[in-house]
């Protein structure tokens, strides 16, 4: 498959999403209580509901800052190519907010989530419908494989470690692969198969 040309883009966007969590980052280093003040946990959402779209921009130890970063950008840059910053913007944070609301209805209420897997996994989805055959290497395994089998098979994968919120993922992927068949099929750009 191939497109029409790509979109003007700028990594503007993705610069400044990752800029943000690195600032809240170090400043949850310094001061612990912003997890809690930032953070989302189910039983007290409500309440607190600036958490549902606060917590994708924090994270918990400097590995999950790092892969996620890692990941937006480079999964980002793809994805704004295809179908430039609006939509990626659009994928990103109602793919974060759907991830938490998913979360909340099958996470466990006194737990605390942050991270911005939920609106990465959104952008991994939408590019597993936008580009399926695009070939990726996906760390540790150095073998090519086509992109929605690292996107999928990253998700399986995460899912079975400790500590992960699997449900925040989930809700994540399945709006990315919702949103790029919706773009896939009447998007801004028509793919030539």
């Amino acid at each position: 498959m191939r497109y029409r040309g790509y979109q003007r883009f700028s990594e503007t966007y993705i610069l400044i999403i990752i800029a943000v969590c690195l600032v809240l980052f170090i400043a949850s280093e310094v001061r612990d209580e912003l997890v809690g003040i930032l953070g989302l946990m189910p039983a007290t959402w409500t309440s607190e509901p600036w958490t549902i779209l606060t917590s994708i921009f924090m994270h918990s130890g400097i590995l999950h800052i790092l892969f996620n970063m890692l990941a937006l950008y480079f999964l980002g840059r793809y994805l704004c190519t295809f179908i430039g910053d609006r939509w990626f913007l659009i994928i990103y944070f109602i793919g974060g907010i759907v991830g938490s609301f998913f979360f909340i209805l099958l996470g466990p209420q006194n737990a605390t989530v942050v991270g911005a897997s939920g609106a990465i996994f959104a952008i991994g989805g939408a590019l597993a419908i936008t580009v399926p055959q695009m070939k990726v290497i996906m760390f540790p395994i150095p073998v090519p494989m086509p992109l929605w089998v690292a996107i999928i098979g990253g998700f399986i994968i995460i899912s079975f470690l400790p500590g992960v919120a699997w449900e925040a993922h989930l809700g994540g992927l399945l709006t990315g692969l919702a949103t790029g068949y919706y773009l896939r099929r009447k998007g801004p750009r028509r793919i030539i198969i």
